[in-house]
């Protein structure tokens, strides 16, 4: 081969080599840039992941402090300060008058700046001086025309403000007559004065969170010095479903975990309870002229009746509360709950979730402005009444709450005294009503009887009057049935709102206690609940909060009080632990008696009340007829003793079922102490 074959073979070796060069310095390059772009997406996946993971821990600490906002609602309601009528005043400071520029006067020209220019001759002279005095005699003309212009201008913003601060000083002072003269309503006890100073009151309130309906609607019984009102309360709803947000980087989704039924139940009770308790805080902290010797709170939700599937406003909390009791509570440091069912003797929804409804004591519409007679000695013993004339009195009441009634005849009434018609749409109809002039409490047979009569006679309600009271069998019997039953203090307290007069013996209750024979009856509760978690179902005879004494604790080491008016007995299945109570001799002071559960240690000592659900108490008879079932609550974990509920003596000496929940981490000896007992 020749050399210039060699030497073309290299040059094309060279431009293959430079072409191999390029051909991988351009994949190096493409290499780098899939590196990079690798990277970039992993950064922003790795944004992405963060600010997704930031924002599940943004969505589950505003869920949180959402729950601690309600939780504390009562706490924060008590440090904000008072209202006070002093705060609706008005100040009748006004701003100075400030004219700004037009207060500043022109300022006048100078003679001195006014020489003569030039001047070589007397002539010149002459016409300098003419043309300098003509120059000031200009400026000053002017000048006064712009001070004259000022007056004028700052005379008119002089009268304009005047004007104005008149019209705002007489706007002020009339708000402030205005104010000045509802409080004197109030001092004076005017109804209409106190509905609006105690709404205003309600309404100004910073301390409900955003979205907390803010509706009232009340009426002032001035001879009793009685509040009444409704307070439109939260749905169910304020308390979130959701109790914490999870992100999960494989699926690239947000995982919302649900918060416990039972949770979310237990909260909303609570919630319920502290705005019943807040808003009657406030009433009381707000009553400088000592207005209110009580008030009457209804807390309603604004919803479906289950029952009628119509909007109406249904009751979940109702509470009396006397001023000196409730001023006497350190509500900072209250269970909600416990202080407004026990510590308050007040009712509140077992399920409130699920809209169960609770009787109001009074309502707004009940208040008459008429003055009334509370139980003087001129008034009619309803127990010394003739049996036709009491009948008579019944009817007059259920006229004067506007409705029909007359007596029926003696022979072949079927049971029914009083025939009454309410004309009130919806929820009017036919009622029948009886009439028992007892002593001792009415038994359960006669609210049978009474709803058996409801039923023959297709009425849409039965009531059943009586000068004393009903046990708790007859209570849980008439739950959820067109029943309504009327105890002594009851009609007494209905007879006086309605301007009629009666009266229960010398002070107002039944003249003797059951006597040895009434004694012998008794109920029987029966516990059952599902779960493996073994349980000590005890009861506390109280007198408020307080045990009466060691003796009256009835629990596995004492199976008895003192009286053997409430005893642990065997069950009988399907229940799991019973109780015997016989409630007419339990001793007069006790006006509660308290049912606890509690983890028995020595079967699981790391138990607790978590599997504690489905739990329910069975009341029977002394024949072991069933009566009626008691709902509870579910326990929850980390706790080892639950309030289960509370039969209360009403005034009447009527007892009613106030479901509990208030748990304890420090099982049962910690709960006992809570009651008064010392345990060492």
């Amino acid at each position: 081969m020749s050399r210039r074959s060699a030497g073309l073979v290299g040059v094309w070796a060279e431009v293959q080599r430079q072409q191999q060069r390029q051909r991988e310095a351009e994949a190096r390059q493409r290499r780098e840039q899939e590196r990079q772009a690798r990277a970039r997406q992993r950064q922003l996946a790795q944004n992405h992941r963060e600010y997704r993971q930031a924002e599940a821990g943004r969505r589950t600490a505003e869920l949180d402090a959402q729950v601690a906002s309600l939780q504390g609602l009562l706490a924060a309601g008590c440090r904000a300060p008072a209202f006070r009528a002093a705060g609706l005043l008005r100040s009748e400071e006004v701003q100075p008058f400030d004219p700004g520029p037009l207060g500043w006067p022109g300022r006048m020209p100078d003679p001195a700046q006014y020489q003569p220019q030039g001047g070589w001759t007397a002539n010149r002279r002459a016409q300098a001086e003419a043309e300098a005095r003509a120059r000031f005699e200009h400026d000053w003309h002017a000048a006064q025309a712009a001070e004259a212009q000022r007056q004028r201008q700052l005379a008119a913003c002089r009268h304009e403000y005047e004007q104005r601060t008149g019209a705002q000083l007489s706007e002020v002072r009339r708000h402030n007559a205005q104010v000045a003269e509802l409080t004197e309503g109030v001092r004076r006890g005017d109804p209409e004065a106190v509905v609006e100073y105690f709404s205003a009151v309600l309404y100004s309130s910073t301390t409900w969170p955003e979205g907390f309906p803010r509706q009232v609607c009340a009426a002032y019984d001035a001879p009793a010095r009685q509040l009444v009102l409704d307070w439109e309360l939260p749905g169910y709803g304020v308390v979130p479903e959701t109790k914490s947000v999870r992100y999960m980087p494989t699926l690239d989704q947000e995982k919302e975990t649900p918060r416990p039924v039972g949770q979310r139940r237990a909260l909303y009770r609570e919630v319920l309870a502290q705005s019943v308790l807040l808003v009657a805080h406030q009433l009381f902290a707000a009553d400088e002229s000592g207005a209110l010797e009580s008030v009457v709170l209804n807390g309603v939700v604004d919803d479906h009746d289950p029952a009628t599937g119509r909007q109406a406003l249904i009751c979940l909390a109702t509470v009396m509360a006397p001023r000196g009791t409730f001023t006497g509570l350190h509500l900072a440091q209250v269970d909600p709950v416990s202080c407004l069912t026990e510590a308050l003797r007040g009712q509140l929804s077992a399920r409130p979730d699920q809209l169960a409804a609770v009787r109001p004591s009074r309502r707004p519409q009940d208040v008459r402005d008429r003055p009334v007679t509370r139980g003087g000695e001129e008034e009619p013993d309803l127990y010394d009444m003739d049996p036709i004339a009491f009948e008579s009195l019944v009817a007059d009441l259920f006229r004067a709450m506007g409705m029909e009634a007359v007596t029926t005849e003696r022979s072949n009434d079927g049971g029914v005294d009083v025939d009454a018609v309410d004309p009130a749409p919806i929820r009017g109809g036919k009622i029948v009503v009886q009439v028992k002039r007892y002593r001792n409490t009415v038994p359960p047979t006669a609210v049978r009887d009474l709803y058996g009569t409801v039923q023959d006679v297709g009425a849409n309600k039965g009531v059943l009057v009586t000068t004393s009271g009903f046990g708790p069998g007859s209570r849980t019997f008439a739950q959820g049935k067109p029943l309504e039953l009327i105890s002594g203090t009851e009609l007494v307290d209905l007879l006086h709102r309605h301007g009629l007069r009666g009266r229960l013996g010398e002070r107002g209750r039944p003249a003797s206690r059951p006597g040895p024979a009434a004694r012998e009856d008794y109920n029987v509760l029966g516990m059952s609940w599902s779960g493996d978690v073994v349980l000590d179902v005890c009861a506390l005879v109280c007198a408020g909060t307080r045990v009466l004494s060691d003796d009256h604790f009835v629990f596995f080491n004492n199976r008895a009080t003192p009286d053997g008016s409430v005893r642990a007995v065997p069950p009988t299945a399907p229940d799991r632990a019973a109780l015997r109570v016989a409630f007419d001799a339990l001793p007069d002071r006790a006006d509660r008696l308290v049912l606890v559960a509690a983890v028995d240690p020595e079967a699981d000592p790391h138990a607790d009340l978590s599997g504690f659900t489905g739990a329910g108490i069975r009341l029977l008879d002394s024949s072991m007829t069933e009566l009626g079932r008691l709902e509870v609550s579910d326990g929850r974990p980390q706790e080892t003793a639950l309030v289960l509920g509370s039969f209360r003596r009403r005034t009447g000496g009527d007892w009613d079922f106030v479901v509990g929940g208030r748990g304890y981490p420090g099982g049962l000896a910690q709960l006992v102490r809570d009651h008064g007992i010392d345990v060492e």
